[in-house]
């Protein structure tokens, strides 16, 4: 078996079984006003005031942002390789009345054709990635002139293996496979800035999220979480007119 099939198996593996308590690990859902108003201001950064858009959510998990890409009137499909990750996303879809395509594919290697999205958005997928430069190029393959890519990400201040007991990168699944993830702790916003400019994006830009921190961190205050030092952005770019 390939290796990185191997990676791939384990990174799925470790979703698919947290799955049925994503949505309450902490940071992964919108819970105060705070933490709604400080989202609000990243997808209005990501988006950039565009309507309508054909969107496509890589790595989709549970959902996130395909339902608050659907709530804002755009046409979305969500993709990930992790099928209970999927499921629960199609539920939440259902439940809330959104029209979101969900598909089982893999995020560096897309089943879809050039030039058929006006927005691609992860959230916290480039780390897991074995290949997360040619995943980057394959996720502005299927863009189309003047589409936007936007990558919300991290960069942990913290050792290995001195995260969270709970940190994905320090599960079992984790542990045999890390040596094959180069983003594995992540990279700094001026990397992914900088990333982007090498594959040929314009109009790069970025920013810290310090209001989705801070929000995070005033819920973590009163909930009695644990909160390691950690870095977080939102970069985008977009695709050269032809």
């Amino acid at each position: 078996m390939p290796a990185t099939d191997t990676v791939k198996q384990n990174v799925a593996a470790h979703w698919g079984k947290r799955a049925a308590h994503f949505d309450t690990d902490f940071g992964h859902s919108i819970h105060t006003p705070a933490e709604r108003a400080a989202w609000d201001r990243v997808f209005g950064l990501a988006l950039g005031g565009r309507q309508g858009l054909s969107a496509l959510d890589i790595g989709c998990g549970t959902g996130f942002l395909s339902l608050e890409l659907a709530a804002r009137g755009h046409h979305v499909t969500g993709i990930d390789f992790a099928p209970e990750m999927l499921a629960l996303a199609k539920e939440k879809a259902t439940a809330a009345g959104a029209a979101v395509r969900f598909e089982e594919a893999d995020a560096e290697n897309l089943p879809f054709a050039a030039d058929s999205f006006d927005l691609v958005m992860t959230r916290h997928v480039l780390w897991t990635l074995p290949h997360p430069e040619a995943a980057v190029e394959e996720w502005i393959r299927v863009l189309r002139p003047g589409g936007r890519l936007a990558v919300i990400d991290g960069h942990s201040l913290v050792a290995p293996g001195e995260e969270q007991v709970y940190s994905a990168r320090r599960s079992a699944e984790y542990a045999p496979i890390s040596d094959r993830l180069p983003f594995l702790m992540g990279k700094s916003q001026e990397d992914i800035e900088a990333l982007f400019r090498a594959k040929g994006l314009i109009a790069v830009a970025g920013d810290p999220l310090a209001d989705v921190i801070m929000a995070q961190n005033e819920r973590a205050l009163t909930e009695g979480e644990e909160l390691r030092p950690r870095r977080r952005y939102v970069v985008w770019g977009d695709v050269p007119p032809r």
